[in-house]
């Protein structure tokens, strides 16, 4: 069923630094946002992120896999139980592994599932379609920018940059009538972002991740290893382009030698040199890079931003925008385009062949 009407949509995610699952509301037609509403967090436990882990960069049907799609599928279902009121629901899933070029990419966790446990409709595997013509499957929330951009009422084009385990920057053109029209957007990965820092905590301090980037804040970049580290030829690619969680899986050889708080600066000086290198591939110049993801909360990492970039660098609540709930209410706009029949990448955004509406509906069995 097909609905241009506005409606409550619930969407989800469970990203790659694994420390839990979003969820919130957004009210839009899959065109616009109208309204924002219930927010929520499920956080994984100790014991639940090894699951996760354990299965990293494995696809269905090898060890491990069914174990976390199924903590993965119950995570979700507890969370989005205790938030009424939606008419559709989007879920991500949990990202294993991404070859686009390859395999192709791997969400674990079934949509039909949640559609039985939760009475309504689901949408979900939202990158495989994309994938299967052509494109990276990712990222995908571009779109949600763009109207976004059009929500905070932007003029000129503008840069969000989401650092999650990976970064990717999307740049928008908010003068364009839709996000699909050519130029009105432009997205890729940038590189790694927080999740080989977070690697770097875990293995030699036993700690999630560097809060509020102390442990950076005592060290130095070690120009060295930051130089080796921009060496990798996916910084010389043109986007469209995307990566895996540990497509840079070496990061931790390069700081092997250096103390625990040189390497962790040097991490962060890696994630912010990535998205400098970005830049060079944006259309013009942007008037602002509004910063989404866990990084944002990083103040070692925004402001060697702040000092890199020509534009200038604010979190996204600077304009109203709730950064830890962007790529949840993301995956609740995209399921709303999916029930349309409206197309969720495009050329500029994953390098797909032609505008492409990825996402499968389930429905319950009985409504």
């Amino acid at each position: 069923m097909k609905t241009a009407e506005p409606q409550w949509v619930l969407g989800t995610m469970s990203g790659t630094s694994l420390d839990g699952v979003d969820a919130a509301m957004v009210l839009t037609d899959g065109q616009r946002i109208l309204d924002f509403g219930e927010t929520g967090y499920r956080a994984y436990s100790a014991q639940e992120q090894a699951v996760l882990r354990n299965a990293l960069g494995k696809w269905p049907g090898e060890d491990g896999v069914a174990a976390a799609a199924q903590l993965v599928e119950e995570a979700h279902i507890d969370l989005m139980r205790g938030i009424g009121g939606a008419a559709l629901a989007g879920f991500h899933g949990q990202t294993l592994a991404h070859d686009p070029d390859g395999r192709g990419t791997h969400q674990a966790g079934d949509g039909a599932r949640l559609a039985e446990e939760l009475r309504i409709p689901v949408v979900w595997d939202f990158r495989s379609a994309d994938v299967r013509m052509g494109g990276q499957g990712a990222p995908l929330a571009p779109f949600y920018h763009f109207a976004c951009a059009q929500w905070i009422g932007a003029k000129k084009p503008l840069c969000f940059l989401n650092l999650g385990g990976v970064g990717n920057l999307t740049w928008v053109d908010p003068t364009r009538a839709t996000p699909e029209e050519p130029g009105a957007l432009l997205a890729f990965d940038t590189g790694p972002a927080n999740a080989p820092l977070n690697d770097l905590m875990m293995e030699r301090r036993g700690e999630a991740f560097d809060q509020g980037g102390a442990l950076a804040a005592q060290g130095e970049v070690v120009a060295g290893a930051l130089e080796l580290f921009l060496d990798d030829i996916y910084f010389r690619r043109m986007p469209p382009k995307s990566l895996d969680r540990d497509a840079f899986a070496d990061m931790l050889e390069l700081v092997r030698e250096l103390d625990d708080a040189d390497a962790a600066a040097t991490m962060t000086g890696m994630a912010a040199a990535a998205v400098m290198q970005a830049m060079e591939h944006c259309p013009s110049s942007p008037d602002q890079m509004l910063v989404t993801g866990g990084g944002r909360h990083n103040p070692v990492l925004m402001e060697m931003l702040r000092v890199g970039l020509d534009c200038p660098v604010h979190a996204v609540e600077e304009v109203g925008l709730d950064g830890d709930m962007l790529e949840a209410q993301a995956f609740a706009f995209l399921a709303a385009r999916v029930q349309r029949g409206l197309p969720t990448s495009c050329p500029t955004t994953t390098g797909v062949r032609a505008l492409v509406g990825g996402g499968e509906i389930s429905w319950p069995s009985i409504l």
